[in-house]
């Protein structure tokens, strides 16, 4: 096919909600200011996919398929070349891509933490006793209860606007945002209170947008890994592969961080739990930059040893 003169030379691809625009906008910017054959107008096109996680919003991701459901069809559209470049929240991207798929850029990391939302405390422990705390991750709700097992943790999903009026509609007593979003969102001046990764270690390449293409398409490649940010790739690469050993899902409450402390060495950090908090289990590794696959990795074993095959046999069983 001859593709027209004013035809854009690389097609985003991205979901609609607020958050997934700004990532992807960026993105263009980025592509432009470095290509100087990309910054002509609408030489970067952003290309909207309704994803199905987007339209099913009243149940928990585990029930309707896990957190690929916000990326299967932005990546269906990829393999069949309607996009160049899927645009992800790391978070949102599954344990294993597709066949034919790589992962060829991330933008610099975000700020990692939670944000903590209520009209009557300031922290976790400040809630007042049973208060209602709304979220749809079971990593959070599993931590959330680890610290305070008598709050009542529910389902709240949708964007952030949608579940700050939720919270202020009185529907739940407390709700947590990821401070990277609304750093993305221009809305960091709503922040009630950032959590420590200590309270709330965050979830597997929070805060990092990653950017994915056809692993054969060479043109495309080039393009975007001039965007890439090598020490979120190692700090991200190093959580998936901790995730990986554990051969996580959304239907399992796991969380894991890795920080660069300076050019040469990397703190690692995981945790798995029961989704009731009743038990948890921790791993800390640290040690040579170079060697932070193999970290993550050999903390991804220990938590699996301890946690045992039958805890992830059960989580599996359950959806």
């Amino acid at each position: 096919m001859i593709e027209s003169p004013n035809a854009p030379l690389i097609r985003l691809g991205t979901r609609g909600s607020p958050l997934a625009l700004a990532q992807a906008e960026e993105v263009q910017r980025r592509l432009m200011a470095a290509h100087p054959d990309l910054a002509a107008a609408e030489a970067v096109q952003i290309v909207v996919i309704k994803t199905t996680g987007d339209r099913v919003t009243d149940r928990p991701l585990a029930e309707i398929g896990g957190k690929g459901l916000f990326t299967k069809e932005i990546e269906a559209a990829l393999a069949a070349g309607e996009i160049d470049a899927a645009v992800h929240s790391m978070k949102d991207v599954p344990t294993w891509l597709p066949d034919g798929m790589t992962l060829a850029a991330y933008l610099p990391r975000e700020d990692v933490r939670d944000a903590f939302f209520s009209p009557h405390a300031r922290s976790i422990a400040e809630l007042p006793q049973a208060a209602r705390v709304g979220s749809a991750s079971l990593r959070r709700q599993a931590q959330l209860l680890i610290a305070r097992p008598d709050l009542k943790v529910g389902l709240i999903r949708g964007n952030v606007e949608t579940r700050l009026r939720k919270l202020e509609a009185g529907e739940v007593d407390a709700t947590l945002l990821a401070v990277a979003g609304l750093n993305r969102l221009g809305r960091s001046d709503a922040i009630q209170v950032r959590l420590s990764t200590e309270e709330m270690l965050p979830a597997v390449g929070q805060g990092a947008v990653g950017l994915e293409v056809r692993a054969a398409d060479e043109r495309t490649y080039r393009y975007i890994r001039a965007l890439n940010d090598i020490e979120t790739e190692a700090r991200v690469c190093a959580e998936r592969a901790c995730l990986e050993v554990l051969e996580g899902s959304c239907r399992t409450p796991i969380a894991a961080l890795a920080e660069v402390a300076d050019r040469n060495r990397m703190r690692f950090r995981a945790l798995v739990a029961e989704p009731d908090g009743s038990a948890s289990w921790r791993a800390e590794r640290e040690g040579p930059l170079s060697d932070s696959l193999a970290l993550a990795r050999d903390a991804g074993a220990e938590l699996r040893a301890a946690a045992g095959e039958a805890f992830f046999e059960r989580l599996a069983d359950l959806f």
